[in-house]
């Protein structure tokens, strides 16, 4: 599989992967889940009603027992599977530690998944956003708390950066054009890299947008003037990645070879 990676199993899968997959894209401001025969299941802040605690920041779960809880609604919410799903594919953000990804593992074990794997989050948006990515393509993925950028060919990931930077730090001492900035910056580097010629296809194709961020036209706009590209935003921008976690699996279990 070239779009998912394992993360870890602890328990052996039963039935069908396709029928009980659920996607999961665990943001630092809004959770989302997806399944394949359902579409949304879960919409829910990525807060802890008690504790008023933000489990993840910055892209990085610091509080697995908060995160879990949030998670335990899917257990319990009219639109969640009525059994435990044979297969979890969680939305990563590039340049994801192991640590991340163990914190990851232990947030969603409240599910009791067969098995768990993983995805980039720009590339999951990539797919759902139905990008074609045989051609170089430039995602910019704008969070809550986090923006990443990184650039596509052939489907595989190529180069990315990050910055911890986002649409809620917005009148806490930031603005959309600082957001621009740091998008232009990252982009900038990534041009200075050994993936410079395919940054410069991907920027006459036009950026993808994708994440909440997308939503908002007047930091699209910052954007798209500050890289001096036409800009392709998303459709439903704020889900695309965990769709598009769904459609790689559903995806690779259509290939002949899977």
């Amino acid at each position: 599989m070239t779009a998912l990676s394992q993360l870890g199993a602890g328990r052996r899968s039963r039935g069908s992967s396709s029928r009980r997959c659920l996607a999961l894209d665990l943001g630092s401001a809004q959770t989302h889940a997806w399944m394949p025969d359902r579409g949304l299941v879960l919409d829910t802040p990525t807060i802890t009603p008690a504790e008023l605690g933000y489990p993840v920041r910055r892209g990085s779960i610091v509080d697995t027992v908060g995160a879990s809880r949030i998670l335990a609604r899917l257990i319990n919410s009219r639109g969640a599977p009525g059994d435990r799903p044979a297969l979890v594919v969680m939305t990563m953000p590039v340049l994801a530690t192991v640590a991340d990804r163990l914190a990851a593992l232990t947030a969603i074990d409240v599910l009791q998944p067969g098995a768990v794997l993983t995805i980039e989050s720009v590339k999951a948006a990539a797919f759902g956003a139905g990008a074609d990515l045989v051609e170089p393509l430039l995602v910019v993925d704008l969070g809550a708390d986090l923006t990443e950028v990184a650039v596509l060919s052939n489907g595989s990931l190529i180069e990315a950066r990050r910055a911890p930077l986002g649409i809620s730090d917005f009148g806490r001492g930031s603005t959309g054009d600082d957001l621009a900035t740091s998008v232009g910056d990252m982009v900038t580097d990534l041009l200075r890299r050994d993936c410079g010629p395919q940054v410069v296809d991907a920027l006459d194709r036009g950026p993808l947008l994708t994440g909440g961020g997308a939503l908002r036209p007047a930091v699209t706009y910052r954007i798209a003037k500050r890289l001096s590209a036409p800009i392709r935003t998303a459709p439903a921008p704020h889900t695309a990645a965990v769709r598009g976690a769904c459609a790689a699996r559903l995806a690779v279990d259509r290939h002949p070879a899977s």
